[in-house]
């Protein structure tokens, strides 16, 4: 009984998480009652606790997380700089003689936003309000459209510079050193947010291309699903100029926070710093730059990093006695008793993801199933790039999946009243099955990750 309690106190926090009490609070209070419960049971040695003040210093003092404050900024600065707005017309207009031009344009523009603020929940409201409401009233069909927007706004997930690769990156880090650690390996080898970076961009714009290439073959089946905007429209040097021209400062500024990172010019963190500057440049130029904006920005920066760290602060106490149970041996005996071997454990872990973030943010994910078990499976030989986009692919999919997938509620939350939730949930399907087959390519074919970093940091 005693060697079940990892997996009780894993089942405790979901169901209180479900009943939807404050993440950090659940973690780290649960964490805390089983330890005192086992204390005075005489089946837990208080002397573990005395590693969390150095945990608490180790998160404070990770330099890698500083760039999460710093991405939320840009991310938030560049929403309200109405920059998906312009680029949005410029591209519709671009686009305006072909049958659906508009959904091209917002799927581009996804990725786009992805690029440059990599905050789900922004990219699907500002898509949702600026783009929905002139695709309905061109005649496009609502479940495509909702499709679209959702799966566009996921993007934010995967691409580059991503919240979710820093914190899996910053994750995974540490249990790749452990992990190499528990087989000897001194001294360990480092993976960092750059090579998750590098590992997700190629498979990003493989769903880029797959979002378009199904969207094609849609209106070429079923024409009347999204019909052409101006079938007169003949593009002219002005257009193309609007479009260059509103394309061109944010590109800028994604290849400056990228190239910064890839170039090994910049650390994460001073790369998000040049990312938070250009984005107050950017709402500058635009003339979106005000104090009352800059206050909303910090405030609403302020209340997301405070947010992460108390999440990643319980995570943590959860983590120490989760292992103070012996939960990283019971995980490792039960992958390696699965059949299959690696192939089981692994199908188990993305399964148990996927269905986690029916109720759970991608946040809570990372910090808590993802320390658990990325040791274990990174003891038995899978790639850490490799394991980080397929995980990071996975939560990007349960965004969307219905009936909690948060990009659902995001858009639910802006969409006019004749959309109805229906049209939602038809409309994302298609988009989970390619982001499935994604997962099974990647499953089958390693190096479409692995590539990329290898290349460029020769690991």
């Amino acid at each position: 009984m005693i060697e079940l309690i990892p997996l009780i106190m894993f089942l405790v926090v979901c169901l209180v998480l479900m009943f939807g009490f404050p993440v950090a609070f659940s973690l780290a209070g649960t964490a805390l009652i089983f330890a005192f419960g086992g204390n005075l049971l005489g089946v837990f040695d208080d002397v573990m606790l005395r590693a969390l003040p150095n945990r608490l210093y180790g998160i404070i003092n990770n330099e890698t997380l500083i760039a999460v404050p710093l991405f939320v900024f840009m991310g938030s600065m560049l929403e309200r700089a109405k920059i998906a707005g312009d680029m949005l017309s410029s591209m519709a207009s671009l686009f305006g003689g072909i049958p659906g031009g508009l959904a091209y344009s917002v799927i581009l523009v996804g990725m786009l936003l992805a690029a440059s603020t990599g905050i789900v929940g922004a990219t699907v409201v500002t898509m949702g309000l600026l783009s929905l409401p002139v695709m309905l009233k061109q005649g496009y069909d609502r479940s495509l459209s909702t499709g679209i927007i959702c799966a566009s706004g996921t993007l934010g997930q995967i691409i580059p510079p991503s919240i979710v690769l820093v914190l899996l990156g910053d994750v995974l880090s540490s249990a790749y050193q452990q992990a190499q650690m528990s087989a000897g390996v001194y001294p360990p080898k480092a993976i960092s947010v750059g090579d998750l970076f590098m590992g997700s961009l190629i498979p990003g714009l493989m769903l880029v291309l797959a979002y378009l290439t199904y969207v094609a073959m849609r209106i070429f089946f079923k024409p009347e699903v999204a019909p052409i905007i101006d079938p007169n429209h003949k593009v002219n040097r002005g257009e193309l100029g609007q479009v260059v021209k509103s394309l061109a400062m944010p590109l800028i500024l994604i290849i400056a926070v990228l190239g910064s990172i890839i170039s090994g010019f910049a650390s994460p963190g001073e790369a998000a710093s040049v990312g938070a500057v250009g984005a107050m440049l950017l709402a500058i130029i635009n003339g979106q730059f005000t104090l009352k904006r800059l206050k909303e920005v910090m405030q609403s920066t302020t209340k997301t990093t405070s947010m992460v760290f108390m999440i990643l602060i319980g995570a943590s106490i959860f983590s120490l006695v989760f292992r103070a149970y012996n939960g990283d041996v019971l995980i490792q005996q039960l992958f390696e008793s699965l059949p299959g071997g690696v192939i089981g454990a692994m199908v188990l872990v993305m399964l148990v993801m996927f269905l986690l973030g029916f109720i759970l943010d991608f946040i809570e994910i990372i910090y808590v199933v993802v320390p658990i078990v990325a040791p274990v499976l990174l003891m038995m030989g899978l790639d850490p790039v490799w394991l980080g986009v397929m995980i990071a692919i996975n939560l990007q999919t349960s965004f969307l999946t219905p009936p909690f997938g948060f990009a659902l509620f995001y858009l639910r939350g802006v969409a006019p009243d004749e959309v109805k939730t229906m049209d939602l949930y038809r409309g994302v399907i298609p988009f989970i099955g390619i982001q499935l087959l994604m997962l099974i390519m990647l499953a089958l074919w390693p190096s479409v990750t692995t590539w990329l970093p290898n290349i460029i940091y020769g690991s």
